[in-house]
């Protein structure tokens, strides 16, 4: 009997530690899930990472008399699109608003939609790199052979000058990567009806096949 009444405490004890540890182990998953967001917001804030930062406002409130070359760069990740600066480089005056333009053309036989990372480099510049307007992190959907002008509003703050590593600055690089966006087809619509067209519907999830 008494034995018996020793394991309860015991099952009892087992119940609240595997509780505490289901509990640890979910939490665990949501601050993963929200670790992507969050990062990204934080590089955004801060410009870690050759992030660049948000502008408030639409201009740096003074102009410096010194110029600063920013060069465009662009590359594609998994995306049949032809995407390019317009121009590879302008010479601004720091504090001064400019804008420069992209161009992309889906060279698909479909519509594909696709979306752009980006950073600064160097790295350290990013927190001093104002994009006022930025096509960056949109979905943008392109027909096949459609081109897109995607432009970008931006100043460099005249607060650079005051950063020991960056007083001396010449030039920043402004590089977006762009990535195909797999959109999933509903059921419904997965398998073309009996007589219906051929015509694929606008999906990337067979993209080169």
């Amino acid at each position: 009997m008494g034995g018996e009444t020793s394991s309860k405490p015991r099952k009892v004890n087992n119940g609240i530690v595997a509780a505490v540890c289901l509990a640890f182990f979910t939490g665990m998953v949501g601050m993963a899930y929200a670790a992507v967001p969050l990062y990204k917001m934080f590089c955004q804030v801060t410009g870690y990472g050759g992030t660049t930062q948000r502008a408030e406002k639409q201009y740096a409130g003074r102009v410096l008399d010194r110029d600063i070359t920013i060069r465009f760069d662009a590359n594609t990740n998994g995306i049949p699109w032809q995407f390019e600066p317009v121009a590879r480089s302008v010479t601004i005056k720091i504090g001064a608003t400019a804008q420069a333009h992209y161009s992309a053309t889906n060279k698909f036989d479909r519509a594909i939609t696709g979306r752009a990372s980006f950073n600064v480099q160097p790295e350290m510049a990013g927190a001093y790199f104002n994009k006022v307007e930025c096509f960056c992190f949109t979905d943008t959907t392109l027909k096949p052979g459609e081109t897109l002008d995607m432009p970008v509003v931006f100043y460099v703050d005249p607060d650079i000058v005051n950063v020991p590593e960056l007083k001396d600055l010449k030039t920043i690089t402004l590089s977006y990567t762009m990535f195909p966006v797999e959109k999933k087809q509903p059921v419904a619509s997965s398998a073309p009806a009996a007589g219906s067209s051929n015509k694929v519907p606008d999906s990337e999830a067979s993209l080169g096949g």
